[in-house]
C-alpha cells in the first residue's frame, strides 16, 4: 500500500470540532501520518531538510487545512516556500516530488452551493485550489480531486460521522493504489467514493 502524509494546518484547532473529528477517524489507519504544521512549527521556522525526508518516505500527499478567506492558512504558504525549494522540487534537477499524487482536503463554513459561479462565493472551490494545482504541476506531481467539507457550522452529529468515515475510505481506497482513470469526471473524491460505495453495494 502507498504511504499518505496529512500535511494538516489549522491556526485554531482546538476550537475545530469538524476537523478534530476529521483526523480522529484516520490516525488508527496503518498507510497514514499525521503531521500538525502548526503544532511542530508555532514560530513558523520550518526544518527544511526534515519535511523533505518527510516527503520522500510517502508516496501521496495531502494538505489538510481550512478555507479562510479563500486561500489556505499561512503556514501552508510558508511550507511551501520553503520546502518545495527550486532544484529540490522543481527545476531542472528539482526531481524529488516527480509522480507523487496530492490533493487538498478542505473544511469550509459555506456550503458547496455558495462556492459555484452563481453562488455567493462566484467559483468553485477546485477553481479556488488552482494555486495548489498549479504548484504540484511545477513540481511534477500528479494533481488529484480534492476532498471537502463543507457547510461546517450546520453538519448535525450524523452528518459529521458520515463525512469522518468517508474521509477514511477515501484515503484507505488512494493507498491500494487506483488507476487514475476512475477519478475523471469528479470534482470532488466525495463523489468518487460515493458513487464507488453504491456500485459495490448488492
Amino acid at each position: 500500500m502507498k504511504k499518505i502524509l496529512i500535511l494538516f494546518a489549522h491556526p485554531r484547532y482546538e476550537k475545530s470540532r469538524v476537523n478534530k473529528a476529521l483526523l480522529e477517524g484516520i490516525h488508527r489507519l496503518d498507510c497514514i501520518t499525521i503531521h500538525d504544521l502548526y503544532e511542530l512549527y508555532p514560530d513558523f521556522n520550518v526544518d527544511t531538510a526534515r519535511e523533505q525526508e518527510l516527503l520522500l518516505e510517502h508516496q501521496i500527499i495531502v494538505w489538510h487545512y481550512p478555507l479562510f478567506l479563500y486561500g489556505p492558512p499561512a503556514m501552508v504558504k510558508q511550507w511551501m516556500d520553503l520546502v518545495l525549494e527550486h532544484g529540490w522540487a522543481h527545476g531542472a534537477e528539482g526531481n524529488h516530488m516527480e509522480g507523487k499524487q496530492v490533493f487538498a482536503t478542505i473544511t469550509s463554513g459555506g456550503s458547496r452551493e455558495s462556492y459555484s459561479h452563481g453562488g455567493f462565493n462566484r467559483h468553485t472551490m477546485p477553481e479556488l485550489l488552482f494555486p495548489l494545482q498549479q504548484a504540484a504541476y511545477l513540481c511534477r506531481m500528479t494533481w488529484l480531486p480534492p476532498y471537502v467539507v463543507q457547510g461546517t457550522y450546520r453538519l448535525t452529529d450524523g452528518m459529521l460521522a458520515d463525512y469522518v468515515e468517508q474521509y477514511s475510505q477515501v484515503l484507505v481506497r488512494l493507498a491500494q493504489s487506483p488507476s487514475l482513470n476512475l477519478y475523471k469526471g469528479y470534482d470532488f473524491l466525495n463523489d468518487w467514493i460515493a458513487d464507488l460505495t453504491n456500485k459495490e453495494q448488492p
